[in-house]
């Protein structure tokens, strides 16, 4: 992890605003009935999209890489009222292998995380569990998803006062607290994590290519999916949270296609002068082009103040 500028605690390694009634919503849970808007997925998409009780703002960017393959990014974007309180849904999720377990996930990630009966007392249980959850869901139905698998960020913020972040895989958050960046997640690599991997009976290989892989095929240690290497794969989060203080100026999500070419403080530098979250959003994707990214580029940006 990068910089030390947000006073958060690590728990441990491990476009508008929608209301639905509270009945309605103890019944389904939130994204029963939000998943079709809560987030897309497109060659080239974009939006925004505000808070109802404060000035904190959002905005998205997703654009597809130079890579022969379709899109395979999915967001989450999103203010909603659930049980008298509001959530900011945020999330990045990075397939490979085909789009239909990030698909997944946009559907239904944050759904099994508000599950939770505890999720107000323990959130971090909560997260931890839910991810477990829809991990073990993937597997269940991977005749009908495939063989592939997705890296996730997601992030929750309560009442734009408490941010919870966690990550499989390479997807990264990064805030900025007084202009300093400080990344709230951590890239699982294979390299970093060989010696989980080798006890689970796998190897880490830089064959194919010179980056590190799974079993020589897969280049993240933790992701959902990816049932053929599952064995020798963690789909655990880390976890952390934040209190949003009058310093924490914004919040960056991104996919590998942005961080790969880009550093958690020049990301934070360009976010800072722009001060539409939208704009941002698309000048750091657009940016990470200019750098010759050739993986799918999705960033979300959202503005705490100013």
């Amino acid at each position: 992890m990068n910089g030390n500028a947000v006073e958060y605690k690590t728990i441990r390694s491990a476009d508008g605003k929608v209301e639905v009634g509270l009945d309605y919503m103890d019944s389904l849970c939130c994204f029963s009935s939000v998943s079709q808007v809560v987030g897309g997925r497109s060659s080239c998409n974009s939006g925004k999209g505000k808070s109802s009780q404060s000035s904190v703002k959002y905005g998205y960017s997703l654009v597809k890489g130079k890579a022969n393959h379709p899109m395979e990014d999915y967001h989450v974007a999103k203010f909603v009222q659930f049980k008298g309180r509001e959530l900011g849904l945020f999330a990045i999720y990075d397939g490979h292998l085909g789009d239909s377990v990030p698909a997944y996930l946009q559907k239904h990630l944050f759904s099994n995380i508000l599950k939770e009966e505890d999720f107000w007392n323990d959130p971090f249980m909560s997260i931890s569990n839910a991810y477990e959850t829809t991990d073990q869901e993937i597997l269940t139905h991977s005749p009908d998803l495939g063989r592939g698998g997705s890296t996730a960020v997601t992030a929750i913020l309560i009442n734009n006062q408490k941010l919870w972040v966690a990550n499989v895989g390479d997807s990264r958050a990064v805030v900025s607290r007084g202009g300093e960046a400080s990344q709230m997640t951590t890239d699982h690599e294979p390299n970093t994590e060989r010696g989980s991997i080798e006890t689970r009976g796998g190897f880490v290989s830089n064959m194919p290519g010179d980056v590190a892989r799974v079993n020589g095929q897969l280049a993240v240690s933790r992701a959902f999916g990816d049932k053929n290497l599952k064995t020798h794969l963690r789909s655990d989060p880390d976890i952390q949270y934040a209190d949003i203080t009058p310093e924490v100026e914004l919040l960056i999500l991104a996919s590998d296609g942005l961080w790969k070419v880009m550093g958690n403080q020049e990301a934070v530098d360009i976010a800072r002068r722009i001060k539409n979250p939208q704009k941002a959003a698309k000048q750091l994707a657009t940016e990470a082009l200019n750098r010759d990214s050739k993986d799918d580029i999705s960033c979300i940006v959202v503005r705490f103040k100013g």
